[in-house]
């Protein structure tokens, strides 16, 4: 391929560098392909961490974030930034991840310029516009946009295939998470950092919970709070961690709830090698998170899932996780049960992370390479990436 097609990477949270950190490293080391990296700074000192983890430059940086504004008015400044960026640079392709703001509105801006679009983590699907929001739709919206999906796991493509995306235009891959936290293996000791021990004190296990989704403010997080403080009660001798988000929709609740509970530790949000050496250590993971889904099962680590729906069925159908939403007897029951139950926590251990095998970026590069030079399949399916282990369709 003579030609270097010029790929753009936009980035605008925190998940997205994670999970886009892999992509834009195979990319600058793809001689035969020109790289640029925007960045929307939809989560300013969130993100920043990340960038620095990941030794990431963003070529260009749109500096939107603003406190408390609303999604309508970040989506316009996103629109009308990554417009006057995408105008004036032309990339070939512009790669986005997931299902943030930063992701339709960069998805919109490409489709009226005409540069294509590639998808990361194409195809998840809860079902329910509501929940989780907005995040459903806009990857709904995104991949109709979409001229190349990346899709993480077979699941996703079976998601895309039913909208009636063409088969030709879905590549199977993994999620780049899996890579993003092998490449972070080595930096990792053999327990718990020592800055983070006073979070456990003298407790010999500890829980680490997070919850601070969208559709959870108004009644699901007090449930949440509620569990964990029931939890706390009834097993003195655990610590549970909860890193807090700092939106006040969530902080005060929770600060409100659990801020003078004994062995239940609040602290600001964590940077991110910080937070997996927690997950990766703890002895139960209650979470809302999408990636914390994902994560989780890099490092066997069970995982109940506070909500009611989620997009990545794959670990539950496994029986590495369990959905339990946010009502207040269920998550207290379940949790008690793995706490107290060691074969039952045990048999959540077992198996292989159903959502990546950490070649994701690989294959998305190799793809791209064999688009843009008129090879086709995009990438053949014995390439692919095929979870071990049987998942219910």
């Amino acid at each position: 391929m003579s030609y270097q097609p010029h790929i753009s990477v936009v980035i605008g949270t925190r998940p997205e560098a994670i999970k886009m950190a892999p992509v834009i490293h195979a990319l600058a080391a793809a001689e035969d392909m020109r790289l640029s990296i925007i960045s929307t700074g939809q989560h300013r000192e969130m993100l920043e961490q990340v960038l620095t983890l990941f030794a990431l430059k963003p070529d260009v940086d749109l500096h939107l974030m603003t406190p408390n504004q609303s999604l309508s008015s970040l989506t316009e400044k996103a629109l009308n930034g990554l417009t006057r960026y995408l105008d004036q640079a032309k990339p070939d392709m512009l790669l986005v991840q997931g299902d943030t703001t930063t992701v339709f509105a960069a998805s919109l801006a490409a489709h009226y310029l005409g540069v294509k679009i590639g998808h990361v983590e194409a195809g998840l699907r809860s079902h329910d516009m509501a929940n989780p929001f907005p995040e459903e739709a806009n990857r709904r919206l995104t991949s109709v946009l979409t001229t190349l999906h990346f899709a993480p796991t077979p699941l996703a493509k079976k998601e895309l295939l039913k909208e009636g995306h063409d088969d030709d235009t879905i590549i199977v891959t993994g999620n780049t998470v899996v890579d993003a936290l092998l490449r972070l293996s080595d930096k990792l000791g053999p327990g718990l950092a020592p800055h983070l021990m006073p979070l456990v004190g003298e407790a010999s296990r500890f829980v680490l919970v997070t919850s601070h989704r969208r559709e959870s403010w108004e009644h699901g997080l007090p449930d949440i709070c509620g569990a964990i403080g029931d939890l706390a009660a009834a097993f003195p001798d655990i610590s549970f961690i909860y890193p807090v988000h700092r939106n006040p929709r969530v902080h005060d609740v929770v600060f409100a709830a659990l801020g003078n509970v004994a062995n239940i530790h609040l602290t600001d949000p964590l940077d991110y090698l910080s937070f997996v050496n927690l997950m990766r250590d703890a002895t139960l993971f209650l979470t809302d998170s999408g990636g914390g889904q994902e994560e989780a099962p890099t490092f066997h680590t069970p995982v109940l899932v506070l909500r009611s729906v989620t997009e990545r069925p794959e670990a539950a159908r496994l029986g590495m996780a369990q959905l339990v939403g946010t009502d207040r007897a269920l998550i207290a029951e379940k949790a008690a049960k793995l706490l107290t139950d060691e074969h039952a926590r045990q048999r959540m251990r077992q198996g292989s992370n159903p959502y990546g095998d950490g070649r994701a970026a690989e294959r998305i590069v190799e793809a791209l390479r064999r688009y843009f030079g008129g090879e086709t399949p995009i990438l053949p399916v014995e390439r692919q990436f095929q979870p071990q282990g049987k998942i219910a369709q």
